[in-house]
């Protein structure tokens, strides 16, 4: 069996700074007792109580070697790392038994470190420490760090094996930093995975990290590990993690690593845990659409080859008569030209063209450079071919590859198409001149709201005598107008608890959790009505609005642009659906325009249940 290191104990500091400068620094620092460890609370962030503890080794205070990573640099130096980290669980796991504290108590180590000590011929290391320590199995979490070592993946998996035998539970640390993979948490089949702190930090701004922190969610419901975000530093980040349904959480923000152990979390992480409002997750503002060109049919079309003729190329077309082009490819498929039908058979039925010029090679009338699109194109690469100079896709038609080989074709009313119906499902999920989320994520926020069962309000913000405007000034200004609409609701309302959504045009929805959303309503009307009046002209200005054409033709006076806001409150609990509380609020909206101060508040109600067979008596 491993040798058992000594129990920690005291011992005077400026004494172990003077063995410490000698050769086996570390080892005398460990021989003598002089390394510790603190304690840093693992949260359930469902119940807002503290789950566990990490144990983290640290040296004697007020030394150059205080820090875990001058102890690690150190056991690396001098080459006794094993022996390190044996001592770091031997102390975690002394301290721990003489404290007799509550919950489960992580431990890390690495990959070798744990296939070396529970493969000894004397027998299993640790279950000898957990009996010398009198700490049960069953609390203990061993956290395996240090991937990229595992050099043997059917040891460590026995050794998994081994572990979960015993009662011992295992963790993988860092997962998402790079070194860490998929085999591995596949192959040792841990019971909790640490997501890396990178992807936690700020998670509550950073849209990419937060679909990045859902795919590794997905992929723990799969093998059905729990998951623990590290690095909790902030209320905005743990809402976002609580509301995504990790079940574990740690972080400054949820308390330090400290002597003696902390067995509440801090209050500040308490009263984020306990506030049942929903957390508002950032959007992608640009949703992205790779590959679009692969939900297109392709036109599935014979190909040519330089060495055929153009004789060959008349037959093709008079065997395919609805086919709009022919490429031409090399012999590894990759396109060299495109021959349209429209001008090839213009020329072919030219008197003598056939006799003159049928023998010559395909190429001879091919168009060299023609349109070529890869199926991994996204929205943005296709908008460029639609607006650029050059149109003859919209005749020739374009080559379809995929990876620069030739895999089909395609028409221009095809790709317009494509588009156009990529283009108006983004603006569902974000709105193209706002950026602001549309009404896929509106639902879908309601749904959560609803779900919780948490009070909210769902305020419906509309634009007063905006197409009057719109049609006077033109829709650049009237873009102006919309963007100033959107910028002054943001501004207004909280980030942390109202979502505001574009649903098109002039039409916003706002789904406050903040208490002060009556006052917010107002400040967004009052400070609308005094930047909109910029937009106007002097003369407008002066005479408080423009003469247009209404909705009928007839020209009359409209007041300048103000804003109205129709308010619906959700009680909690209420039994409502999405769809109902957008007509409800719309509503609302239609009752706000007619309000003096642009401002009216409905109570949201139940739809009422369908009514039931009715019965006919026929008797008489």
């Amino acid at each position: 069996m491993l040798p058992l290191l000594p129990q920690a104990r005291t011992a005077p500091l400026h004494h172990l700074t003077r063995q410490a400068r000698g050769k086996g620094q570390l080892r005398r620092l460990m021989d003598s007792g002089a390394l510790h460890c603190v304690f840093q609370p693992i949260a359930d962030l469902t119940e807002g109580t503290v789950f566990a503890h990490e144990a983290l080794i640290r040296g004697p205070t007020d030394t150059p070697f205080q820090s875990p990573d001058a102890l690690l640099a150190l056991a690396h130096r001098e080459g006794v790392m094993m022996a390190f980290e044996l001592h770091c669980v031997d102390t975690a796991l002394a301290q721990w038994g003489q404290s007799n504290n509550p919950g489960r108590l992580f431990i890390n180590v690495s990959a070798d470190a744990l296939v070396h000590a529970c493969t000894q011929p004397q027998g299993n290391a640790f279950a000898d420490l957990l009996q010398r320590h009198g700490v049960k199995a069953r609390h203990v979490v061993l956290e395996l760090t240090e991937h990229e070592r595992v050099n043997d993946m059917a040891q460590l998996r026995d050794v998994a094996k081994t572990v979960h035998a015993m009662g011992l539970q295992l963790a993988l640390d860092d997962f998402g930093d790079g070194r860490s993979s998929l085999r591995l948490w596949s192959e040792i089949r841990p019971d909790f995975v640490k997501i890396d702190k990178y992807f936690a930090q700020g998670i509550s701004r950073a849209p990419d990290q937060l679909q990045v922190v859902r795919a590794v969610r997905e992929i723990a419901n799969v093998f059905g590990t729990a998951l623990l975000a590290e690095g909790i530093e902030t209320g905005d980040d743990l809402r976002v993690l609580r509301d995504m349904g990790l079940r574990y959480g740690q972080g400054y923000f949820l308390g330090r690593p400290q002597l003696p152990p902390q067995h509440q979390v801090l209050a500040q992480a308490a009263a984020v845990l306990a506030d049942c409002r929903v957390a508002v997750m950032p959007q992608l503002q640009h949703p992205a659409r790779p590959g679009i060109m692969r939900n297109m049919a392709v036109i599935s079309a014979p190909v040519l080859r330089p060495s055929d003729h153009l004789d060959d190329v008349a037959e093709e077309f008079q065997r395919h008569p609805d086919l709009h082009a022919l490429a031409v490819v090399d012999e590894q498929d990759r396109p060299l030209g495109l021959i349209n039908r429209q001008g090839f058979m213009s020329d072919f039925a030219r008197l003598y063209y056939r006799e003159i010029h049928g023998r010559k090679p395909v190429l001879h009338h091919a168009n060299l450079h023609p349109r070529i699109i890869e199926r991994d194109f996204d929205v943005e690469e296709l908008v460029g071919i639609l607006t650029s100079q050059d149109q003859r896709y919209l005749a020739d038609g374009f080559i379809v590859t995929d990876n620069g080989r030739y895999v089909g074709l395609g028409t221009g009313d095809q790709l317009v198409r494509s588009v156009t119906e990529a283009r108006i499902e983004a603006a569902r999920h974000a709105n193209p001149l706002t950026f602001l989320p549309g009404n896929i994520p509106i639902t879908q926020h309601i749904q959560r709201l609803l779900d919780t069962c948490s009070p909210f309000v769902a305020a419906y913000v509309d634009l007063n005598h905006f197409k009057p405007f719109n049609d006077q000034y033109g829709y650049w200004r009237g873009d102006e107008m919309i963007r100033l609409a959107a910028s002054i609701v943001t501004r207004h309302c909280a980030p942390q608890h109202d979502f505001v959504g574009h649903v098109g045009g002039d039409d916003f929805i706002v789904l406050f959790q903040s208490t002060d959303w009556a006052e917010r309503c107002r400040l967004i009307i009052d400070d609308f009505r005094l930047h909109a009046l910029g937009l106007f002209d002097e003369s407008a200005r002066l005479v408080g609005g423009i003469h247009a054409e209404d909705r009928h033709g007839v020209k009359r006076f409209f007041p300048c642009t103000t804003l109205a806001i129709g308010a619906v409150t959700v009680a909690s609990g209420l039994r409502l659906q999405a769809e109902d509380v957008a007509n409800q609020a719309a509503l609302a909206k239609h009752d706000a325009k007619l309000a003096p101060d642009g401002i009216s508040v409905r109570q949201a109600q139940a739809p009422a249940p369908p009514a039931g067979p009715v019965t006919v008596d026929v008797a008489g």
